[in-house]
């Protein structure tokens, strides 16, 4: 067929097409050739693309089940949470019908669904093959795994001392509250190997049932905990009978009458109840602190379910008190002239003779002690805020769980100290702070305020900064063939190999002066965190172990009466002293990153 239609050729009779149409021949396959090069490629973008679909369809599945699990899980976590404090109030109260033996089977049943789903997790991470593949190194490290196991070995002996008063109580009481500590007991055991074993694991298998075990496991640490601090707080909240209010602590030893079994009807069937009821009370503190151990943990666990951790982001650090003098000498005196103080004070307390100027002058020790070291630790956290300022290391980029949680833990226990001190400021200062002992509980409620803040942004401020490192003397190899810079390169003198280097190019990098001016502000730091951290310790020590100045002096609870005043003590107090245990923990981290 001829395609020169304006003057037709011989293209028709002859095979020999003329050149216009082999030209136009030509173009026509190549673009018969485009058009299937085009059609095959469509197809192969549209075959490429049905990957994409499915794994971007894979991906919102898995989306939707990882937020499937968390509001499942928190769901779990907050309807144990409001009916255990529901029961936990209801059973504080005498006028109230629900007995402790009712709160007590509440209690057995979690802890027993708890034990049994940790039971599950160990047996199945250990026979399924890369159950765990990633490990957050951050969370559970050994210290504070450490101290975990010391609380719960302390809680044994609690549960143990329970056990034996109890018994002595069977045939007349019921035996659930024999049965509740024997079942605790488990628990602890089974409890701490669980996070002592598992703490980092960032689970990728089964995870949903991993995120409502983890939330069951904390909504039952934090009852337990609530439980604990409500019986412990009970004798310092009876309404007393006499006017005044001279101390408290024959509601004291009311509630370590009533935290038995509160029937006098009721008689132990041997005779060492009361010596074991004394011992396990002093035992309480360890108990609370155990269960906000396992709660913190076991939240982190919950936050790195399905996470993917880095491998190396943890930097391998040692604990070591080298070069270290002046924090532990002031800390360590500190700690006991607090306890002296402490002892004393207490025993003035105990006494049942109503000497009120004896009991004034142990309340004024009291609070003079406790004035003292705020005021240390505020001038310890203001050094070290300074060193922060000409510190130059860089602030952690890295996002994890278990920083976060020891910063809002930090914030929000602090919170409850806050709320005594600034209820006593407002107390005095409505009273005109009249008299030495309103005088000096004025004064120590504001160093309070200071102190908490200071120590707050210190603490906060070091676990963001990265650790320091040893930066080691770089020494420089020198060359045997370059040639001293002082010989004319152009005529060399002997032989190449005769050559010697220069001594001067075999200097460090570093010398010793310039070391030490990078060692003097770690020094300044490992020193200041020793003395914060024992000063919390007593700080620690002495409300958790029964000093209650907020009922042995009587202006806030003539001011707010006696009910609202022990209810902001009771709701404060537990958070405040959870906050110094907590900047413990958190200062003994601070110290290893220094």
């Amino acid at each position: 067929m001829c395609v020169n239609t304006s003057s037709p050729c011989k293209c028709v009779t002859s095979d020999n097409p003329c050149e216009p149409c082999r030209m136009t021949v030509k173009d026509r396959e190549t673009e018969e050739v485009h058009l299937s090069n085009n059609i095959n490629a469509v197809g192969q973008t549209e075959s490429a693309s049905e990957p994409d679909l499915n794994d971007s369809s894979t991906e919102v599945v898995r989306e939707r089940s990882r937020n499937w699990g968390w509001m499942l899980s928190g769901i779990i976590c907050v309807n144990i949470l409001i009916l255990g404090c529901a029961l936990v109030s209801g059973s504080a109260y005498n006028n109230v019908k629900i007995s402790t033996p009712d709160l007590q089977v509440f209690l057995i049943i979690i802890l027993l669904l708890t034990s049994i789903w940790m039971v599950y997790y160990v047996i199945y991470t250990a026979r399924t093959e890369n159950a765990v593949v990633y490990k957050d190194d951050h969370a559970g490290p050994v210290w504070l795994r450490g101290g975990l196991v010391l609380f719960g070995l302390l809680s044994i002996i609690m549960d143990i001392f329970k056990i034996a008063s109890y018994v002595g109580y069977l045939h007349c009481d019921s035996a659930v509250k024999v049965a509740f500590p024997v079942v605790q007991l488990v628990f602890i055991l089974i409890q701490t190997y669980f996070l002592w074993v598992h703490a980092k694991d960032c689970v990728q298998l089964q995870r949903n049932i991993s995120r409502c075990g983890l939330m069951l496991t904390l909504s039952t640490n934090l009852v337990l905990w609530m439980t604990n601090v409500t019986e412990e707080s009970l004798h310092q909240t009876d309404l007393p009978d006499y006017p005044g209010n001279t101390t408290k602590l024959s509601g004291r030893h009311l509630y370590i009458t009533k935290a038995g079994y509160g029937d006098d009807k009721c008689k132990c069937s041997h005779t060492s109840c009361s010596m074991f009821k004394e011992a396990y009370y002093y035992l309480y503190p360890f108990n609370i602190e155990y269960s906000l151990f396992a709660s913190a943990m076991a939240y982190v666990m919950w936050k790195n379910v399905g996470r993917v951790a880095a491998e190396h982001g943890h930097h391998d650090i040692k604990f070591s008190l080298r070069d270290i003098f002046l924090g532990p000498v002031f800390g360590v005196l500190l700690v006991f002239t607090g306890l002296a103080t402490f002892i004393v004070y207490e025993m003035e307390m105990k006494k049942d003779d109503h000497d009120a100027d004896k009991k004034d002058q142990a309340v004024m020790m009291h609070f003079v002690m406790n004035i003292v070291i705020v005021t240390l630790m505020s001038v310890s956290s203001v050094i070290g805020c300074a060193i922060y300022r000409v510190d130059h290391r860089e602030h952690v980029s890295e996002k994890n769980p278990t920083r976060s949680l020891d910063v809002g833990l930090l914030v929000g226990a602090s919170l409850g100290q806050f709320i005594i001190s600034y209820f006593s400021i407002v107390a005095m200062v409505a009273t005109g702070a009249k008299g030495y002992l309103n005088g000096l509980n004025l004064a120590w409620s504001i160093l309070m305020v200071i102190q908490l803040g200071l120590q707050n942004f210190f603490i906060i401020e070091g676990l963001h900064r990265e650790p320091f490192h040893e930066v080691e003397p770089v020494a420089v190899v020198p060359n045997p063939y370059v040639l001293e810079p002082s010989k004319d390169l152009s005529i060399p003198e002997g032989p190449v190999m005769d050559t010697k280097p220069n001594p001067e190019l075999t200097t460090h990098s570093h010398t010793p002066e310039h070391r030490h001016k990078l060692v003097w502000k770690r020094r300044v730091l490992k020193e200041v965190c020793v003395f914060l951290l024992l000063g919390n310790i007593i700080l620690w020590i002495m409300p958790a172990f029964g000093a209650r100045p907020q009922f042995d002096h009587d202006t806030e609870t003539e001011f707010y009466k006696f009910n609202m005043w022990a209810a902001v003590v009771n709701i404060g107090l537990p958070f405040g002293i959870f906050y110094r245990m907590h900047s413990v923990a958190s200062l003994f981290e601070v110290f290893l990153c220094s």
